[in-house]
């Protein structure tokens, strides 16, 4: 046995429990249960063309070699992305922690009490930084966060302006570009129209609905946008404000001049640039506008003894509820590096980051006095960190290059330096010697840096922040170690049992995988340098879309989505370029099924497109009859069909051919959401069945880590008439010829993500991506069959299986008086997270058990369920005070003194004896989702105010 290869370590089943679970099944092979599961028309006819496997050792080689291709250059580019340094009790203690980086979006709540007080401080940080009433737990970058601002005070518009049809969005001149770009992809499918222009210029016409200031601008400056609000305030146009989260420590908070929204990115609180990304962005804002904050909110609550907890606020995957009716598709955050910006805060607390804010502002003074005295001109009269300087860009750049600095050239006689907070005396000195040798001068060294101040009085900070204990407590190593210690424990993650959610694949995040995310040169590469500076990004960036190419069976892939949302909207946008090139504009018409995941209608409404749902049959599938009579109803209008495969309902429909088909002849594209692709790879593709574009989930069927809620990376793939509208970047070439504007900040979105993927492709090799398909799906299936007679599973395939997923109905046991959240929730005691939860549909859990797990552990959890259906049969409608309704069982509630329970504190505790070996302790009971939403908290609040609300 070669124990070297890395499939053998991925895959859980042995080959001898892959035999016992076969037999099982009924089944002399794998092979015979591939047959029984996919139609045979669909089947790929040869193997991946794909490298062969490398063992982990050879990776790690392999992609430390690749990084010396990267050159790390001293860097001062800016514009949104800043060289940091991240503390090493972070980086080892939750970057580098399965514990932090495997865990789950919170949606069962009682199992993740840890993630949610570290993103309840990362909203009570950016509150108090903003100056604004509420904040959401993190957003893509700071790009997406930035248009949807803008979405949201569309959304919000007073009346008669709704009425008047007001849809006029100003648009600072000193924007960041990437952002500007983002307005405009998000702008114009929904009916708005930028006016781009400046500050001083603007005059506040009826004509407009909001506007968007950067704080400071892109070259540095920082205008008066307190006259700016004021004057908005008075003609109602309502304004958001992209700020720079280091520079709030030094200027006074937006909020606090009557801004509605302030968005921005916290990269700059200790998180690696990595080529673009992952990075967490903040969004906040006026309390007023809760219900249409895109995104999740962390709120307070109690639970069933009245104790405080924590969970999702205010129905926060609202699109899944509003589908079409949707003001945003967001879904994935970016919680791990939520996580870890909020730790920053806590770590270095006030007047760790009023030192940092300092030091940076007061750098930056004094390099811009010594060019001064070189004879520069730096025109910024009021700054923070960059400086812009007018002068020949083309000598500067010529130096800055040979002496291995990056600085940003806006124009052939501009230029912008932009400080860090990694940027030592030595650096500065350094820099002076660039702009001395262009000039043919005597370099000017400074020895100490003075205390300086070139922020104008009216915009220097006079609030507190960060006044809560937790930014006062844990600055020595040990007590953050320990603090962020005591918060894992309280959550439920990979690293202690399976996550058998349906529709999230919740596979092994690899070490081998993991570990070059904190090798120094991918870690320290700025999205915005030269591609010469980063060759080994881009040869691990054009294998990626290369062998995601392959997978998928089509023609080109863009890795710039930084998410699955963002794939899918990405994918409906070139479809709509694509139509629009062929003076196909007034096709907008998009299909969905009844079954699609909410995010699909919420996608096509933001692409400007109109939803039309499908019917499904009563065995789960699409109405085939359905489709084509609104495909032919709507053939002059079709833009697309939005179809998850397999579907929703985990099954491979023996019909997908006939509907791509019937699609096309109407005119139409076929966009493929590919969060199912985990039941695909190498065994068919979305190209092979008749799709033109789909988006991957990176995070589930690649291997990215799901981080508590992201990072995720949601790439698009396209085929040959798609290709030439692959979304580009305005600093860096990327696209297709005719590309569409950006779809993310970033020319490849998250990049240093995406080594996670292409390590598990390298290591797998075209044999072990299939045979993880294969065993996907005999996982699946054995559950299905360990469940039958107890859990019944709606909807299988033509030949009784299921694909990777299976719905099982809890329907039955209300009869009991069980609803399906009381199984959730028993599952807690006996070490498992829940299966998905009434989705697609109501009172069902949706089961996916992943290649990962091992025939023991999958054993375990149909043990557990099998369990929890005895004690459903023990129970009746009229007794509540009931072990399932009761569940989770603390610690507190099972040694308190007093025991008013029908049942046993062991049968409570310790229902199997392998909970005993491995026990995991909800924290708190029962949570409150009621109570919390009409008593809003979305910070760390004192403990007096909670009580009293």
């Amino acid at each position: 046995m070669n124990t070297n290869a890395f499939a053998l370590r991925h895959i859980g089943p042995r080959i001898d429990d892959q035999k016992l679970m076969l037999n099982t099944l009924g089944l002399d092979s794998l092979n015979q249960l591939i047959y029984e599961t996919i139609p045979d028309d669909i089947r790929l006819k040869k193997d991946l063309d794909l490298d062969e496997p490398m063992s982990e050792h050879e990776y790690l080689l392999h992609i430390h070699e690749l990084s010396k291709k990267n050159k790390v250059y001293k860097t001062y580019i800016g514009l949104g992305y800043h060289p940091t340094i991240l503390p090493a009790v972070i980086q080892r203690n939750i970057l580098e922690n399965p514990g932090w980086y495997t865990a789950y979006t919170p949606y069962q709540a009682e199992i993740a009490q840890g993630r949610l007080e570290a993103l309840l401080n990362y909203q009570t940080m950016v509150i108090e930084l903003t100056g604004m009433e509420i904040a959401n737990a993190s957003l893509l970058d700071e790009s997406t966060a930035a248009a949807e601002a803008m979405s949201l005070l569309f959304a919000v518009r007073e009346r008669d302006q709704k009425k008047a049809g007001i849809n006029k969005f100003f648009v600072s001149e000193n924007i960041l570009p990437q952002t500007l770009s983002l307005l405009q992809t998000r702008a114009i499918p929904i009916g708005i129209e930028l006016v781009i222009g400046t500050e001083e210029s603007f005059n506040f016409s009826e004509e407009f609905f909001g506007a968007i200031l950067q704080y400071p601008g892109k070259d540095g400056q920082i205008t008066d946008i307190k006259s700016f609000i004021n004057q908005a305030e008075e003609n109602r146009i309502k304004v958001a404000v992209a700020a720079d989260i280091l520079s709030l420590v030094k200027l006074e908070a937006p909020g606090k001049f009557g801004a509605d929204v302030v968005v921005g990115t916290t990269q700059r609180f200790g998180i690696p640039m990595g080529y673009g990304g992952p990075h967490a962005a903040y969004f906040a804002t006026k309390e007023q506008y809760k219900r249409d904050i895109p995104g999740r909110i962390i709120g307070v609550t109690k639970d069933a003894n009245g104790n405080r907890a924590l969970r999702m606020a205010l129905q926060t995957r609202e699109q899944h509820i509003k589908r079409d009716k949707a003001t945003s598709n967001i879904c994935t955050a970016q919680v791990l590096l939520a996580v870890m910006a909020s730790m920053y805060a806590v770590y270095h607390g006030p007047q760790g980051l009023e030192f940092i804010a300092s030091e940076v502002h007061n750098k930056a003074v004094a390099l811009a006095n010594a060019l001064e005295k070189l004879g520069y001109q730096q025109t910024n009269t009021s700054y923070f960190d960059t400086l812009q300087i007018k002068t020949n860009a083309k000598s500067i750049k010529k130096v800055a290059t040979n002496k291995k600095v990056n600085l940003f050239y806006p124009d052939k006689e501009t230029v912008t330096i932009s400080v860090n907070e990694t940027t030592s005396i030595r650096d500065i000195n350094y820099l002076i010697s660039v702009f001395a040798e262009a000039k043919g001068k005597e370099t000017i060294v400074i020895s100490e840096v003075e205390h300086a101040n070139n922020i104008s009085e009216n915009l220097k900070r006079q609030s507190e922040f960060l006044t809560d204990a937790v930014f006062n407590t844990y600055h020595s190593e040990t007590e953050l170690m320990r603090y962020i210690k005591s918060l894992e424990r309280k959550d439920l993650a990979l690293n202690h049992s399976m996550i058998s959610l349906g529709s999230c694949t919740m596979k092994l995040n690899a070490a081998a995988e993991m570990l070059p995310l904190s090798i120094y040169k991918w870690a320290n590469i700025h999205p915005f340098v030269p591609k010469k500076q980063a060759h080994g990004y881009l040869t691990v960036l054009k294998e990626l879309e290369d062998q995601l190419t392959e997978i998928t069976g089509f023609s080109a892939t863009s890795l710039q989505p930084n998410s699955g949302a963002q794939g899918e909207f990405a994918g409906l946008m070139v479809i709509k370029a694509y139509h629009e090139s062929r003076d196909d504009h007034h096709r907008n018409i998009c299909l969905i099924p009844s079954s699609a995941h909410g995010t699909n209608p919420a996608s096509a409404v933001m692409a400007g497109m109109k939803v039309v749902v499908t019917k499904s049959t009563e065995e789960g599938n699409i109405d085939v009859d359905d489709l084509r009579e609104k495909a032919e109803l709507h053939k002059d209008n079709l833009s697309c069909l939005m179809v998850t495969y397999p579907s929703t309902h985990g099954v491979y429909e023996s019909a997908i051919k006939e509907i791509t088909k019937i699609i096309h002849d109407n005119g139409g594209q076929v966009y493929m959401d590919g969060a199912n692709m985990n039941a695909q790879v190498g065994l068919t593709n979305p190209g092979n069945i008749g799709a033109d574009v789909c988006h991957l989930n990176l995070h589930k069927t690649f291997a990215i880590p799901h981080g508590g809620g992201g990072p995720g990376v949601g790439p698009i793939c396209v085929a040959k008439q798609l290709v030439p509208f692959l979304p580009g970047n305005p600093l860096v070439k990327t696209g297709g010829e005719k590309a569409i504007t950006a779809i993310s900040a970033a020319p490849y979105g998250s990049a240093l993500a995406c080594l996670i993927s292409y390590g598990y492709i390298k290591m797998l090799g075209a044999q072990g991506l299939t045979e993880s398909t294969r065993i996907a799906i005999l996982n699946a299936n054995y559950i299905k069959h360990r469940l039958h007679g107890s859990f019944e599973t709606l909807y299988s395939g033509e030949r009784g299986r299921a694909a990777h997923e299976m719905i099982v109905d809890c329907r039955p046991f209300k009869a009991n008086g069980i609803e399906v959240t009381d199984i959730a929730k028993r599952l807690m005691d006996y070490g498992f997270h829940a299966p998905t939860v009434s989705f697609p549909v109501a009172g069902t859990l949706m089961i996916e058990p992943t290649e990962s797990e091992s025939k023991d552990e999958i054993d375990r959890f149909c043990d557990a369920m099998l369990s929890i259906k005895k004690e459903i049969d023990g129970v009746t409608k009229e007794d509540e005070n009931n072990i399932l309704k009761n569940a989770p069982h603390t610690l507190d509630m099972i040694t308190a003194n007093t025991w008013d329970f029908p049942y046993t504190r062991e049968e409570a505790a310790f229902p199997l004896d392998y909970v005993r070996e491995n026990k995991f302790w909800p924290s708190v009971r029962r949570v409150d989702d009621a109570y919390g939403d009409r008593n809003l908290i979305c910070s760390c609040t004192p403990i007096e105010a909670f009580i009293e609300a």
